[in-house]
């Protein structure tokens, strides 16, 4: 190396430094926020649940919490309800929301643009508000039982306080953000791609199989771990339009701790739904990762 461009590399050294720094320096405070508020509670309900008070006052380790859960049969019917809620919930999620995205991702005009509309338009609601709509047209003597009786048909049995209530509402309360999610995954299928299996004879479907679709599957996986953790862990909607026994998770937690003053119970329960949404976490974060090392 000359004398002239050592001071040169020096400098350049420097400047990467002190890039690096900066950018350090930006993510320190939400990465704490993250610490503070989300990762620092997770730590204390695991350890508060496995270190519990004795009845001479000491603490010490003891299990007993986790084996009433999973000894306790109405507990395990509620997790097993909402295990249930949230496949259901997915699988309809993605059955209603490809489609609708393959069609705005193809189409254009004022026709698509409604459409794309309506879709979307769950995302502005609050959910107590979709809830309160939803009694008011499927519940008992609701819209839809009205206009049976009006042609002399009988009553439609509702599904509102029953399992299928808050499937409906999680699904359209969740159809938006499936859409969207859907419709930028699709973004990447270039559209020569597709113009040059349909020169080659391939009709649609082979065209959705050999084409759309492999390039679809991060895409289909990050909407899925989307759903399933907003769905597992939702409250308002199985609150106000599910039954009361067996329960999803999160009115669960919430009657056992308010109701039943047993905080060690609901804390044993959230950590739970948490274990649960943590694999589907890591699909996420694995999904995003990969994307990330893909990209060039």
């Amino acid at each position: 190396m000359s004398t002239d461009t050592a001071p040169a590399v020096l400098r350049r050294h420097r400047s990467i430094n002190r890039g690096s720094s900066i950018g350090l320096l930006l993510v320190a405070l939400p990465v704490l926020l993250l610490a503070w508020l989300i990762v620092f509670p997770i730590f204390s309900a695991v350890v508060g649940t496995i270190f519990v008070r004795g009845p001479d006052g000491a603490t010490e380790f003891s299990l007993a919490s986790y084996r009433f859960f999973f000894t306790d049969g109405y507990s395990l019917g509620n997790l097993w309800l909402t295990l249930w809620t949230t496949a259901v919930c997915g699988i309809l999620l993605l059955a209603i929301g490809l489609p609708i995205a393959l069609y705005l991702r193809f189409s254009q005009g004022r026709l698509a643009a409604y459409v794309q509309a309506l879709a979307i338009f769950p995302m502005f609601v609050p959910s107590i508000i979709l809830a309160y709509a939803l009694i008011r047209t499927i519940g008992p003597n609701g819209t839809v039982d009205l206009l049976l009786n009006a042609v002399s048909l009988p009553k439609l049995r509702t599904p509102y306080l029953t399992p299928w209530g808050p499937v409906i509402g999680l699904v359209w309360d969740n159809l938006p953000l499936t859409v969207l999610m859907l419709t930028a995954g699709l973004s990447s299928v270039s559209n020569s791609a597709i113009e040059a299996a349909r020169d080659v004879g391939a009709r649609p479907l082979r065209v959705f199989v050999s084409i759309i679709l492999p390039r679809m599957g991060n895409s289909l996986l990050v909407t899925a771990s989307f759903a399933v953790l907003g769905i597992f862990s939702a409250f308002t909607l199985p609150y106000v339009l599910g039954s009361a026994s067996p329960e999803m998770m999160g009115p669960f937690m919430q009657r056992t701790f308010a109701d039943m003053n047993d905080p060690l119970n609901a804390m044993t329960q959230a950590v739970i739904t948490f274990g649960f949404c943590l694999v589907f976490g890591i699909f996420y974060i694995r999904s995003i990762a990969r994307n990330r090392e893909a990209q060039p």
